[in-house]
């Protein structure tokens, strides 16, 4: 909207409003909304949990894993991919492969290749700043919570 306007003040800097006027409007009635969701929720750890297993989010880790142990993540790519294709013919899932079966898609697959595709053992994997291990989003928690308690009076 800004690009080629003349030097000085011109009325087309008037257009770039509207938009900004929406998107705050639309912010505050999400944000409104979010807010009583978030009061009245109800968590159900084992319905949550359960949604976790018979998908294929892991694979990821299994990829990181076979790069640590010397393939290009262009081979664990591709490598895992069939592991997937497997799956879904066999009507089963990544967590539920035996470690004979791992190894024959790899021959560097281990008992520790069994626990990566745990999905708890895959979250707790990321510990690095902004993730999603247990340590890092309470690290997160806490920081949202100071944030609000500094703009709580504001």
């Amino acid at each position: 909207m800004m690009k080629a306007l003349p030097l000085a003040y011109n009325h087309d800097m008037q257009e770039d409003k509207e938009p900004l006027f929406d998107t705050v409007f639309t912010l505050e009635k999400c944000l409104f909304l979010m807010s009583k969701m978030v009061e009245t929720m109800q968590i159900d750890k084992e319905k949550m949990e359960a949604s976790t297993k018979g998908d294929f989010s892991t694979a990821t880790e299994l990829a990181d894993y076979l790069v640590k142990k010397g393939l290009s993540f262009r081979e664990a790519h591709k490598l895992v991919g069939s592991m997937v294709i497997y799956c879904l013919e066999k009507k089963k899932n990544l967590e539920n492969l035996t470690l004979s079966e791992l190894k024959s898609f790899h021959k560097n697959f281990n008992e520790k290749a069994l626990e990566i595709l745990k999905p708890h053992i895959s979250v707790e994997a990321k510990d690095s700043y902004g993730g999603t291990s247990l340590k890092r989003v309470r690290e997160s928690i806490q920081k949202a919570q100071k944030i609000l308690e500094e703009n709580i009076n504001y």
